[in-house]
Order: structure tokens, then C-alpha cells, then sequence
């Protein structure tokens, strides 16, 4: 039986829209039967127990997805188990030939997609991988020696130049799914015990477009000047829609394209498709050092865990910690400023600053977060290790009036700039509020002496 004839399954992982669905698109061309499906991988849910944001954000995204193919005739498929025994299951279920998948790049996806790949061979099933993730492919921008690009400008250089796919729409009807149970979208405390930030953002495509639509009409033309802005909280806030692929990456790109601010702001979606491009051909870099430096780390729970809890005594870095706590989220300039902290001032391994973000954050992606904070620390893809954010100065120059701080750091509540980004003693014990853990000076000049030390080694 052809696949035209029996149907075509499309699964839905890091790209929960209709709009812009090239793996949807493919599988309807190819088959009027077409079946959307779910898994609620039971290797990925057995993790998510410490990322309750994200898994919060993820049946919103669900209930979102159902609706919008519900609106449309049809329905998505959830099921809940082993991704690979799901998927042979809902084969046998509808009869269909062909299933189609977006190409993710961690090596826990590759590792996965191969093994659905092996899995389909056996049963004279095919797999077709699609694009989606990304603006641009990972493998469609390479250095012409081959390989990838290891450094960020040259690959700008020839991602902004390069062809981009035609974006595709959203379909206007899916077929019905007829004599499939659909499955129920849990809740969340039907699969995780651990409670959510107290402020989270709704998921799913309809709610990632209108704040996409929102804040391109008030903020982006200003976007490169108030982008570092602190208090503002100018920035798109679409990073969670992007990770859940609520949002084609493409589409937002495209739309923005040639308005007015929109530039520096494409140029971050192409850092995105530049760690997706690092993370594919490196996958280790997820736990490993991009470029080894030689790294003795301190080892300092009492530390670390002040700076978790927001309790170093510098107000940019804690008001930040808190905002993570919060929202699940924080501000772009802040997470630089608290990752230096922790591995310049305080020389502890990114590792754990990394794990700690991955906890919390709603848009916690592998190829972002891991080697975001490998470029702070200085073993990323510029290993500058100069790249030092004073956390005073940062304070003053981006929340000036010390509004950021007012508003995730309410014990300082009563202060004003300038006493409000360093309380003097007398302040401090007045309000409850720690002293500095370190001081910055005498902390960076013990970051150099180790890293002096360990070219000498």
C-alpha cells in the first residue's frame, strides 16, 4: 500500500505551529490522510521533573497546537511513552508508509531520529527529515574547506547573504482524524510534582505570534537602543516561542527583514542558527569545553549556592537570580553579567551556571544556553578571557535609577541611585541585605593568576 493511499504521520517536536511547517507541508502533499502526533517521551519527562517551566510551557503549546487543528477539522494525537515504540504503535494504528520529522541537531535528537530511522527500515517505513528549527539548515552554511564555521562573523557574513526557503502558510483544513483515540493533554501535575515560577508566559503559537506582533510595532525600531536597557524590558521576550518552535525562526526573520531596527535584532536570530550549527557538528559541546583552556575550577558550594539564591551581595547580579526564580526567564544583559560573576569572580565552572539556567528557564535550549554561557566563561567560540563584566559598573550604566534592581530586589526597595548599586555596611545590615561575597578587584586578579598558572602548566 502507498503511502498516497494508507497516510503519513507527522511528529511534532520543537516545532509546535502550523504556520511556516515544512515536515505538515511535505506530509500533506504527500497523502490526504494526514496524522499529527505528540509523544510525550518518557526520557526526556523522567528529566523535565527540574524544569517544570518548561513542561508547564509545553502543554500550553499542546492545548494551543489541538485547537488550532481542532479549528480546522482536524486534531493532534498525544501519547505518552517510548518515542520510538509510540510512533511503531500509531503506524500500525492508521497504516500509515511515511513518517515526517524536523531535523533537530543535540546529539539527543540525532541519537533518537536514527534510532526511529532504524526502527521504520525494519517495517518498510520511510523517515523524512525536514527543516524548521532554524533560519538556515545547519549544514546549508559551511566554510568551503568544509566542516563549520567555528567562529560567529564569518558565518554571519555568509548567513545574511545566503538564499533563504520560501515560507510556507498555515493549511486552512486538516483532515479528521477518524477511529484514532486522540489521547488527553495532561496536566501538569499529572506528570510533575515540582511547582513553576510564580510568573510565567502562556505558550503556544497564537500567544508567541501576538507578542511577536505587539512588540515589533513598539519596540523594534528602537531595538538596537534599548535592547541592554535594564528596567525597559524592551527586548521580544519570543526566545521560549522560538525554543518550542511556536514560531518559525524563518518566518520571524522574513517578516522583520528591511524594517526599520530590524537588523541587530536578525543578526540575533543568526547567533541562534549559529549555535545550532556548533551544536550539530559538536554535540560534546553540550557538557565539554568548545576550546579547552585548562580550567582548574573552584569547587565552593556555599558560592555557588549564594549566587543561585541571589544572595552575593552585588544588587544587579541578585536582582537577576530573582528574576530567574520569577519569571523563568531573564533579561539578556543580566544573564552575561551573573554568568561572569560566576566564572570570573567567583571561578566556578559554567557548567553549573549552565545547569542552574536550564532548571528555570522556560527557553532553555541546549545550543543557547550551553554555549552562551561558554562565550561568557571564555571557552566558547571566542575564547576572550578579558570578556569581564564588572557587576557595579554594569548596574550603573544599564539600570541607572536602579529600577531592575527595585523591581526583582525588594529588600532594596528604598534606595536610589547610586547607594542602591552598592549599600554601604551601615545600609546593608540596616535592611537585611548580605555583604559582597567577593570583591570584584581582588576576585578578577585571582582569575588571572589561575589563568596565567594554567598556560604555565
Amino acid at each position: 500500500m502507498s503511502a498516497a493511499q494508507s497516510g503519513a504521520i507527522v511528529v511534532f517536536t520543537r516545532d509546535l505551529r502550523l504556520r511556516d511547517h515544512p515536515a505538515l507541508q511535505r506530509a500533506r502533499d504527500e497523502s490526504e490522510r494526514v496524522f499529527p502526533v505528540f509523544v510525550l517521551d518518557d526520557q526526556i519527562l523522567a528529566t523535565s521533573h527540574g524544569a517544570p517551566n518548561r513542561l508547564s510551557f509545553l502543554l500550553d503549546c499542546l492545548r494551543d497546537l489541538r485547537s488550532s487543528l481542532q479549528s480546522r477539522g482536524g486534531d493532534l494525537i498525544v501519547r505518552r511513552g517510548n518515542f520510538q515504540e509510540q510512533i511503531d504503535r500509531l503506524i500500525t494504528e492508521t497504516g500509515s508508509g511515511s513518517v515526517h520529522l524536523s531535523e533537530d541537531v543535540s546529539a539527543f535528537a540525532a541519537r533518537r531520529t536514527e534510532d526511529l530511522r532504524a526502527a521504520l527500515a525494519k517495517r518498510g517505513c520511510s523517515l523524512q527529515l525536514h527543516p524548521g528549527i532554524t533560519v538556515l539548515p545547519p549544514g546549508t552554511n559551511s566554510p568551503g574547506s568544509g566542516g563549520f564555521w567555528k567562529v560567529f562573523t564569518p558565518y554571519y557574513n555568509k548567513w545574511i547573504d545566503a538564499p533563504w526557503r520560501e515560507l510556507l502558510t498555515a493549511p486552512t483544513a486538516v483532515n479528521a482524524i477518524s477511529g484514532i483515540d486522540p489521547g488527553k493533554i495532561p496536566s501538569l501535575a499529572e506528570l510533575c510534582s515540582a511547582k513553576t515560577s510564580p510568573s510565567l508566559p502562556v505558550g503556544g503559537e497564537t500567544a508567541g505570534l501576538e507578542r511577536l506582533k505587539n512588540w515589533a510595532a513598539s519596540s523594534l525600531e528602537v531595538y538596537e537602543e534599548n535592547h541592554n536597557a535594564l528596567a525597559a524590558d524592551e527586548t521580544s521576550r519570543i526566545s521560549a516561542y522560538l525554543h518550542f518552535g511556536c514560531l518559525s525562526p524563518l518566518e520571524v526573520a522574513t517578516r522583520l527583514q528591511g524594517r526599520p531596527g530590524a537588523a541587530p535584532y536578525i543578526r540575533q536570530l543568526c547567533w541562534r542558527d549559529f549555535y545550532h550549527q556548533v551544536l550539530a557538528a559538536r554535540p560534546e559541546t553540550a557538557k565539554s569545553d568548545y576550546r579547552e583552556r585548562g580550567d582548574v575550577w573552584r569547587v565552593d558550594d556555599d558560592d555557588a549556592e549564594a549566587w543561585r539564591q541571589g544572595r552575593t551581595g552585588y544588587p544587579l547580579v541578585d536582582a537577576a537570580m530573582n528574576q530567574l526564580r520569577l519569571e523563568g526567564f531573564m533579561h539578556n544583559r543580566a544573564r552575561m553579567v551573573v554568568a561572569s560573576f560566576l566564572t570570573k569572580d567567583l571561578y566556578i565552572d559554567w557548567r553549573i551556571g549552565a545547569d542552574h539556567f536550564m532548571k528555570f528557564l522556560v527557553d532553555g535550549d541546549v545550543a543557547n544556553n550551553q554555549l552562551n554561557w561558554q562565550w561568557t566563561a571564555g571557552t566558547g567560540s571566542d575564547s576572550n578571557p578579558n570578556r569581564i563584566f564588572n557587576p557595579t559598573v554594569q548596574s550603573e550604566r544599564f539600570d541607572p535609577d536602579g529600577s531592575y534592581i527595585r523591581r526583582y530586589l525588594p529588600v532594596l526597595n528604598e534606595l536610589s541611585a547610586p547607594l542602591i548599586h552598592n549599600p554601604d555596611s551601615l545600609t546593608r545590615e540596616r535592611l537585611g541585605y548580605p555583604p559582597q561575597i567577593v570583591d570584584h578587584k581582588e576576585a578578577i586578579e585571582f582569575f588571572r593568576s589561575q589563568l596565567a598558572a594554567n598556560r604555565t602548566a
